[in-house]
């Protein structure tokens, strides 16, 4: 069942591989309607397009939904041969190759998940067209974690089943705050998406940065926290990064933890439905 899901949303995307200056970067189209400017997601650190298994149908049925693998992840080619990478060049190829595929005078709406939340609003901060920037569990913050225990290196194992012990005991450390969430198709995105990453982006994602990135753009914010969020404490976050922004918006989602778009899928799909929708 999880690989046929899979397999489903490979079969209705359309993958575009954009060279910018000798590197390709990985796109996946979805939906072919007109109901509003394209709409972004940007995946988390250590992720893959497929963090967003659970959301790309719901809004691939209102509108043309862009996904990239962010250089350095997936099926995207790494930045350089260093293999690290650095953050301006992962902007700068993830935001010229956006451009390429829909123009750069066309409106957006962007969705970025935590290491993509930070990227989502450094891109905003650099391209003027941009409607709706929504950010869940942003990285970049630069305040204080809740760190619900040690991960695991799952580098250092030996067998399939000592990598799937280490990939599950890390997404319940990190990643989903209900262990019931923890199932084969859970498993399966975060064994192939950290297998596949290469740019290292934990570094960059507490080294602050989100709040001048915000500073510059002009885009509607939402910005959406799952209630145990171990890379947060959203309470705090929301009268720092929200209160007394006039465009900015803030959301706590109760009972969930980092990754809200798998483990509460069905709260964000309408949450984004109704904002993507809004006219600004």
């Amino acid at each position: 069942m999880t690989d046929t899901l899979i397999t489903q949303l490979e079969a209705q995307a359309t993958r575009h591989m954009i060279e910018v200056e000798g590197r390709f970067v990985c796109w996946r189209q979805f939906g072919q309607l007109s109901n509003g400017p394209p709409v972004v997601l940007l995946h988390g650190g250590h992720g893959s397009w497929l963090h967003w298994v659970r959301n790309i149908e719901a809004l691939a049925a209102r509108f043309t939904v862009w996904v990239p693998d962010l250089p350095g992840f997936g099926k995207s080619d790494d930045l350089g041969p260093s293999r690290s990478g650095d953050m301006a060049d992962l902007v700068h190829a993830t935001l010229t190759s956006l451009d390429t595929l829909v123009g750069a005078d066309t409106w957006v709406d962007v969705v970025g998940f935590s290491f993509g939340g930070l990227v989502a609003a450094q891109i905003a901060a650099r391209r003027p067209r941009i409607r709706h920037l929504v950010l869940l569990g942003a990285a970049g913050h630069g305040g204080l974690r809740r760190p619900r225990g040690e991960l695991m290196n799952w580098h250092r194992a030996k067998t399939q089943e000592a990598i799937d012990a280490c990939m599950h005991h890390n997404l319940h450390m990190h990643m989903l705050f209900d262990p019931a969430q923890i199932d084969a198709l859970a498993l399966t995105v975060h064994s192939v998406s950290c297998q596949r990453a290469r740019f290292r982006s934990r570094p960059i994602s507490q080294a602050g940065g989100l709040s001048v990135a915000l500073a510059q753009t002009s885009a509607q914010v939402l910005m959406v926290w799952g209630e145990h969020d171990v890379t947060a404490e959203p309470a705090v976050l929301m009268t720092s990064l929200v209160e007394g922004q006039p465009k900015r918006q803030g959301r706590i989602l109760p009972g969930v933890g980092h990754w809200v778009q798998y483990e509460s899928a069905d709260a964000v799909n309408r949450l984004l439905l109704e904002v993507l929708s809004l006219e600004v």
